[in-house]
């Protein structure tokens, strides 16, 4: 692998950006400029050959871990490729997609499936059921303490939505709710009337199948 100080300064991936456009950087290069710098020891490049690598094997679960202990990343550079890749699916998941139902819901959702710690997600949509923002609200064990219904709401307040779709995921694989899983979906329910955002459903999906709490007769 080339150097990137044995590049001639014109094919440099920044440079090379701004003379050919984004769209003529190879996967590497795009990595090679969101890490700005390599280490001592170690070229940028050969950094973001072990990044890539990682993408290749298991894209989504990539994460702030699994990218911080790769020599030469470190959190602050972890967090920028996080931040990139996050701020990407923002904009690519919301233009123009309709959720009219729960086969909707899981095709939005289904790298949930497989995830092996609970990942709690929200979808706010406007009033013709279209995708606003899709959220990661929490990771981790579902309880009261952690699904609090005033960050719950507060996005979904502030994309104007008129509903909202929670998911949540059970490594276990069975999609059968808890008892603690009913008692939080009352709660939000309640509360979603309170601040007039209706909660269309609460979706609980499972490498086995899924449960929704709407299709069950359970959000009244």
């Amino acid at each position: 692998m080339k150097k990137i100080k044995s590049i001639p300064k014109f094919d440099r991936p920044r440079e090379k950006m701004e003379q050919k456009g984004v769209k003529a950087l190879s996967n590497l290069e795009l990595l090679a400029v969101l890490l700005g710098s390599g280490i001592k020891g170690k070229d940028v490049f050969e950094v973001a050959k072990e990044i890539l690598k990682l993408a290749h094997n298991d894209f989504n679960n990539l994460s702030l871990e699994s990218l911080k202990y790769i020599d030469g990343v470190g959190l602050a550079k972890a967090c920028q490729i996080m931040a990139a890749i996050e701020f990407s699916k923002r904009f690519l998941i919301k233009d123009g997609i309709k959720v009219k139902n729960v086969d909707d819901v899981m095709r939005l959702t289904e790298e949930l499936r497989d995830k092996k710690q609970e990942y709690f997600l929200s979808l706010t949509l406007d009033g013709a059921s279209n995708l606003i923002q899709k959220r990661t609200v929490f990771i981790g064990t579902l309880n009261h303490s952690i699904v609090h219904p005033r960050e719950v709401f507060a996005d979904a307040i502030g994309d104007r939505a008129a509903g909202i779709i929670f998911v949540h995921n059970h490594p276990s694989g069975d999609p059968t709710p808890s008892k603690q899983d009913i008692e939080i979906t009352k709660r939000l329910v309640e509360v979603g009337k309170i601040v007039g955002i209706e909660v269309i459903d609460h979706v609980i999906t499972s490498r086995n199948g899924y449960f929704s709490f709407q299709a069950e007769g359970m959000l009244k």
